[in-house]
C-alpha cells in the first residue's frame, strides 16, 4: 500500500492543524495506522495509532487530550487533528500502515510509511 500524508504547515502556538493520509494500492479495509513524528536532531516517535475498524486509539502522554486519530475506510483515510498546537509539537509527521497482528505504537510494528509532512509550530 502506498501512503500519502498532507496537511502540514506553519501554525502559531495555540493553533490547530489536521492532517490526512490517503492509502491506494491495496483495499484499506484491515489496516492499522499509525502517525509518527520525527523533530530535528531526535527519533522518529510514536504519537498515535487507530485500528482498522476505529474503535480502539493510542496516544502518547504528550498529545493526550489535544491530538485526535481517526479512520475512514470508505475514502481510505486516517487523520490526525491537532488541536492546542505547541512549539514542542514541531517536526515532519509521517503515517504508516500494518496489516499485521494488533495495533502497533513502535515503529518496528509497521510494514509502510508515508513521506511525511513538516508542521511548524511558533510561538
Amino acid at each position: 500500500v502506498q501512503l500519502q500524508a498532507s496537511g502540514g504547515g506553519l501554525v502559531q502556538a495555540g493553533g490547530s492543524l489536521r492532517l490526512s493520509c490517503e492509502a491506494s494500492g491495496r483495499p484499506f479495509g484491515a489496516y492499522h495506522m499509525g502517525w509518527f513524528r520525527q523533530a530535528p536532531g531526535k527519533e522518529r516517535e510514536f504519537v498515535a495509532a487507530v485500528s482498522w475498524s476505529g474503535d480502539r486509539t493510542y496516544y502518547t502522554d504528550s498529545v493526550k487530550g489535544r491530538f485526535t486519530i481517526s479512520i475512514h475506510n470508505a475514502i481510505a483515510t486516517v487523520y490526525l487533528q491537532m488541536n492546542s498546537l505547541k512549539p514542542e509539537d514541531t517536526a515532519v509527521y509521517y503515517c504508516a500502515a500494518t496489516d499485521y497482528g494488533d495495533v502497533q505504537t513502535s515503529l518496528k510494528g509497521y510494514d509502510y510509511w508515508g513521506q511525511g509532512t513538516l508542521v511548524t509550530v511558533s510561538s
